[in-house]
């Protein structure tokens, strides 16, 4: 049985003391306890954080992470650093670091790698543009970023890793796939996944939705069969918001 798995992705928002108070208005509600809830926090907060979800059942994840341990990497974060904070999940490769910070495929694989390497757990973004749907390539596109992401990663690693399907149209515009599209390329994402390892992972591996997730469409999202999740960015910084998603 899958769990599902509901992550919110802050993005570049909230100080470290807007971070504790979303925080502790998220952990003082009853959360679905068939969920597993994730919280991935800028990077000056992770460490106040970690000591705010002490005795939850809420993971941190971080939004982001170089490949190597250590280096002439100004600005950069390693998985080492993450990991002294404790630190559960990282999400890696988002259409936001693809578009503003030159993010590759390439890329993508080393770090996903790296993660693993230092029992990290991948939260991995694909998605397509609108400009590759309308053409639609989009399933191309996106078994492509999968094949790469993928490359020289054995089976026994592919349980810890959570694909995302994030068709980059709908992040942060207000416009949603409909829930049958996001089943529909879920879907194709898990025969892509079967196809290069086996039924086995293809049954198991999970598979989160993002892209304008809100309280009035997660319920209709989360009943579809290859649907497990959702990445959700705005509405994850709104603490009732974030707590009606989780409690679909």
């Amino acid at each position: 049985m899958r769990i599902p798995i509901i992550a919110g992705n802050w993005k570049m928002n909230n100080t470290i003391s807007e971070s504790i108070d979303l925080v502790e208005k998220i952990k003082s509600r009853n959360l679905n306890n068939m969920v597993e809830v994730v919280v991935a926090v800028p990077f000056t907060s992770l460490y106040e954080i970690k000591k705010h979800l002490e005795g939850t059942s809420i993971k941190l994840a971080a939004q982001n992470m170089h490949w190597e341990d250590k280096g002439a990497f100004t600005g950069e974060i390693s998985p080492l650093m993450l990991k002294e904070i404790g630190v559960d999940y990282c999400i890696i490769g988002h259409s936001e670091r693809r578009q503003y910070f030159n993010e590759t495929d390439e890329t993508v694989n080393m770090k996903i790698k790296s993660a693993l390497k230092h029992n990290i757990k991948p939260i991995v973004c694909i998605g397509e543009t609108l400009k590759e749907r309308e053409e639609n390539i989009q399933e191309d596109i996106v078994k492509n970023q999968i094949i790469k992401a993928f490359e020289g990663i054995d089976k026994i690693y592919i349980k810890d890793i959570v694909i995302a399907y994030e068709p980059i149209w709908a992040i942060g515009t207000g416009k949603t796939a409909t829930s049958e599209e996001a089943n529909k390329m879920c879907g194709f994402i898990r025969n892509v996944i079967g196809n290069m390892y086996d039924e086995e992972l293809k049954n198991n591996i999970r598979i989160q939705y993002g892209g304008s997730v809100k309280p009035n469409n997660i319920k209709e999202l989360m009943e579809k069969e290859e649907i497990d999740g959702a990445l959700v960015g705005g509405a994850s910084l709104i603490a009732e918001d974030f707590i009606d998603i989780v409690n679909y």
